[in-house]
């Protein structure tokens, strides 16, 4: 049970709340859900988040697979569960092998993984478990990436950090029989 209450339906916002509703449900293909609901709770933050995430979901220049891979790394190195839950249909569906969720979720080494895929998940581990970036990470996936992706998929880990700390912080749970989050969450 989430600690804050949690508007996922419109009908269930308070009247203040509603405007901001719409403007997150527009930015989010007509649905609150995850941590847009609680985040309601500051109309702003809800509204400048779902529409920065509008941009890193589908306008960046990163590809399904790169997003995904990222996003399945950020959550699990943020033992997001509900996060994790959403994403790997997603991941699937975007191209991420079996191998590589798999290697993301127990935080398996990288190596025999594709090397764009061990190349995102080092990064994200990286920058969110150190804070910073290797030289070799860094230049490895500039010249892969390109600076602009490069820009897109960081600031695509701070959005997500947002999204994680939320859904952590307010205990926002995945549904049961949604995919868990493999070994330690906590």
């Amino acid at each position: 049970m989430p600690r804050l209450p949690n508007y996922t339906r419109r009908e269930g916002a308070p009247p203040e709340l509603r405007d901001a509703w719409d403007a997150v449900a527009a930015e989010r293909g007509g649905s609150v859900s995850g941590p847009w609901g609680v985040l309601l709770a500051s109309p702003p933050l809800a509204e400048r988040g779902a529409r920065l995430g509008n941009y890193l979901r589908f306008g960046s220049l990163l590809g399904d697979a790169q997003r995904e891979t990222a996003v399945l790394a950020a959550a699990r190195e943020h033992n997001a569960r509900l996060a994790w839950a959403s994403h790997v249909a997603l991941a699937r569906e975007a191209g991420v092998s079996e191998r590589v969720i798999e290697a993301i979720g127990l935080r398996a080494p990288l190596e025999g993984l594709d090397e764009e895929a061990a190349e995102i998940v080092l990064y994200v581990r990286e920058l969110v478990g150190a804070t910073r970036v290797s030289e070799p990470t860094f230049r490895a996936l500039r010249a892969r990436l390109g600076e602009r992706a490069l820009v897109d998929l960081t600031g695509l880990l701070g959005y997500y950090a947002l999204v994680c700390y939320a859904l952590n912080a307010f205990e926002i749970e995945p549904p049961e029989g949604s995919p868990r989050l493999p070994g330690p969450a906590d």
